[in-house]
């Protein structure tokens, strides 16, 4: 099947560039509208209600004016929250982002692992549904850090953060109860693997990290077999805020395969 219709990816911010990447790698030729929402940013501190409004509501817009093949809900949060409703009211495949607890519980080899991600992830019952099912026989240590995502924010846009800061957030999960024993690390945050090299700078001894990347990379591909994309490659990046900060972000979305940006 031939189409010029593009891969929808969506996050609050720069995370989802995190799956962009992996998508990347096994759809070179699928054109992409990648769309932070920057004008709800951050999603980690808001609340369930104040999500389960919004995101869907956006989709519906952006699914109206840009006709995607897929949509990719490149976020925990957005997941964990309003990935059922979004289904429900988008007459499009939707790819949900969910934490990586299972790949966890299957290479933890002390049987504790971490799931570092928002407040608002880490806090969901679909978090507790998934170390039930998955993880039973693990004492799984969670800890929500917004000011993560805010510093794989600046990373983005090239400006320094200090490594103690990354430290910090660690601690967060080391620091309580069986975490001497912690061996494994959930990146329950799109976010969080754009900072991983930095947080394996700071760890005090060697983890196993995991992520949900390239799991949803082959979903995407699986759901896409058969598809043939018109066209050269192309990339777009949306905002939904007009915000002056987002020029610095340019060279980063280049990178990406983004080259043009526009506003929503």
């Amino acid at each position: 099947m031939k189409t010029r219709k593009p891969l929808l990816v969506f996050d609050s911010g720069v995370g989802g560039l995190s799956v962009l990447r992996e998508i990347r790698r096994l759809l070179p030729a699928a054109p992409v509208v990648y769309c932070a929402d920057n004008g709800g940013f951050p999603y980690g501190t808001k609340t369930e209600a104040e999500l389960g409004a919004r995101v869907p509501a956006l989709l519906g817009r952006l699914v109206e004016r840009f006709d995607p093949q897929l949509v990719v809900i490149a976020c925990n949060t957005a997941s964990t929250i309003s990935l059922a409703q979004v289904r429900a009211v988008l007459n499009v495949q939707v790819v949900g982002t969910v934490p990586a607890v299972k790949p966890a519980a299957l290479i933890s080899r002390t049987r504790v692992f971490g799931v570092l991600g928002t407040p608002a992830t880490v806090r969901q019952a679909y978090v507790d549904n998934l170390v039930r099912e998955f993880a039973s026989d693990c004492l799984v240590l969670r800890h929500g850090s917004a000011e993560l995502v805010a510093m794989a924010e600046r990373k983005l846009r090239g400006l320094p953060t200090p490594l103690p800061e990354f430290r910090a957030v660690l601690d967060g999960l080391l620091s309580q109860p069986g975490g001497e024993r912690l061996d494994t690390i959930v990146l329950a945050c799109t976010h969080f693997p754009l900072v991983k090299e930095e947080l394996m700078a700071v760890a005090p001894r060697p983890f196993q990290w995991v992520d949900s990347g390239e799991g949803i990379a082959r979903r995407v591909a699986y759901l896409c077999q058969g598809v043939e994309w018109e066209g050269p490659p192309s990339g777009l990046a949306v905002f939904t805020r007009a915000d002056e900060d987002v020029h610095f972000l340019t060279t980063a979305l280049r990178s990406f395969g983004l080259d043009r940006i526009v506003t929503l």
